[in-house]
This record gives C-alpha cells, structure tokens and sequence, in this order.
C-alpha cells in the first residue's frame, strides 16, 4: 500500500463554482431583499428597520477578517447557545454577525443621525 497522498490538481483547486450561463459579477452582488412588515411579540413593525437583510446561508465569495476580544467571543458564542437552547435556532458564529450587520446597517440608513451605530461611535 503506497504511504503518498494523492493531492487535488489546480484545475480541481480553481475550478468556477458558478454556473456557466450564470453572470458571475450578478451572482456575487445579489440585490437587497425587502422584509415585509408585521406584527412582532417586540412591539410593531415600525420600531424594526426594513429593507435589509443578510444573506443567510449561501455561499459567500467574499471575506473579512474582524479581531474580537475574548469577552466579545464569549457573548457571541454565549447568544449563539441561547438562541439554540431557548428558540431552537441552530446558527453559526457567521450568520449571526450578517444577521446583525443587517440589522446595524437597516437602523442607520432608516434613521441617519439618529440611528444607534452613529450614537454609539460618537460615544467612543
């Protein structure tokens, strides 16, 4: 039994993940969604900026890399379990940074001035 690993070649490493009669420049920037506006046990639908939302579970071409402190993994990964234990939602460290990137970026271009990063920042 040979002891050497058999290696992908670059053309398996560098392969188009697009499809071919898909526009690769329209795949990578998809449109924002509109969420609808509803009712919720948080109050009413105006208190909740529309117009924005993550991009969910899909796969992602583009990537940032954000240094956290310790505490600040601690709390994310801590939000993570409860939002598995309480409300049965199982989600990833990512998909909760999109999800509230979504929210923080649909409150500022809702409210400009007044939203909470611009309060925030201005505090720091």
């Amino acid at each position: 039994m040979p002891r050497r690993v058999s290696l992908p070649a670059a053309d398996d490493l560098f392969r188009p993940t697009a499809d071919p009669g898909q526009d690769p420049a329209g795949a990578r920037h998809s449109p924002v969604r509109a969420v609808p506006a509803t009712e919720t046990s948080e109050g009413p639908a105006s208190a909740k900026p529309a117009g924005r939302r993550s991009s969910g579970r899909v796969r992602h071409d583009e990537k940032m890399t954000v240094y956290v402190t310790s505490s600040e993994l601690h709390d994310l990964e801590h939000a993570r379990l409860v939002l598995r234990s309480t409300h049965g939602l199982a989600v990833d460290r990512g998909r909760l940074v999109r999800e509230a990137l979504a929210l923080v970026l649909a409150d500022f271009e809702a409210h400009g001035e007044d939203s909470v990063i611009v309060r925030r920042l201005n505090q720091a």
